[in-house]
């Protein structure tokens, strides 16, 4: 038999808790003195507590954990539920990490107004490439909306290319039109050598050359890509040039770890 503390200690909950719980009958003491009105508890009790406490981590209200208590709920029952809590909560966190970047990146580019960019920005003829690609229509450019397309597009492609027993001749090329009503046609692409046109599940096509392209070489994850781009921009607006049609991306090297991708920022461009 366990003192209301020495069950709290054991729980790792609060007395006052075990008290309200008490109140409401969710949790019953196995004996409470007539006297001194001291509550104590059976260790077995313990298990109720861990199914009480695991609940309400779910989310559930505490007429809902009694009800389900009441039911009668199985350990694996119990087991898949918070399997199924983790996996949303460790979406959650990923998802947070990722929105930390980008308000990081804003800040950096704040912080930055008025300065020029620090890395290089060169000014270069951008051959024409032919690629396979998938494309589809993203309802924004925002970071959450655009990086999980392309992400999903680069796995569809590279599975359609390994099926058609097609090789990639050089770096991932990504490539985005933007569509009267906000929306975005977004593509990523590998460079083939086969035929343009239809291939399979690939749709071959050939990108044209870019006779100027303003580029700059940025490391890192995608969700920091808004300080380079905001930087490429703002230097063909100080230098007499003008954006003249779709921009790239080109992946230079891939990891699995994120920050260890390089890419190139190409922005064809014409003299105003």
């Amino acid at each position: 038999m366990l003192s209301i503390g020495d069950f709290a200690r054991h729980g790792r909950v609060s007395v006052r808790m075990l008290r309200h719980y008490d109140l409401i009958g969710l949790l019953v003491p196995h004996r409470v003195d007539p006297v001194s009105g001291y509550r104590f508890y059976e260790v077995g009790q313990l298990a109720r507590l861990n199914r009480i406490i695991a609940l309400k981590e779910l989310g559930f209200t505490l007429d809902q954990v009694g009800r389900m208590l009441d039911d009668a709920v199985t350990g694996a029952e119990m087991r898949g539920m918070l399997t199924l809590r983790r996996a949303d909560l460790e979406q959650r966190i990923a998802a947070d990490r990722e929105r930390l970047v980008r308000i990081e990146a804003r800040l950096r580019v704040i912080e930055r107004e008025g300065t020029m960019p620090t890395d290089e920005i060169v000014v270069k003829t951008v051959p024409a490439v032919r690629i396979a690609e998938r494309s589809t229509v993203v309802a924004d450019f925002t970071p959450e909306k655009i990086g999980p397309a392309v992400e999903r597009l680069f796995t569809e492609l590279c599975a359609a290319l390994e099926r058609e027993q097609i090789e990639f001749t050089g770096p991932a090329v990504c490539y985005y039109d933007h569509r009267p009503d906000g929306s975005v046609l977004a593509h990523a692409g590998m460079p083939v050598r086969i035929a343009p046109g239809e291939s399979g599940d690939l749709t071959v096509v050939d990108l044209p050359e870019m006779p100027l392209a303003a580029t700059q070489i940025y490391r890192g994850d995608m969700n920091g890509v808004l300080e380079p781009h905001q930087d490429l921009v703002q230097w063909i607006e100080d230098n007499g040039y003008r954006p003249a049609g779709p921009s790239r991306e080109v992946t230079l090297v891939w990891d699995v770890d994120t920050s260890k991708w390089v890419t190139e920022l190409q922005e064809p461009v014409a003299r105003k």
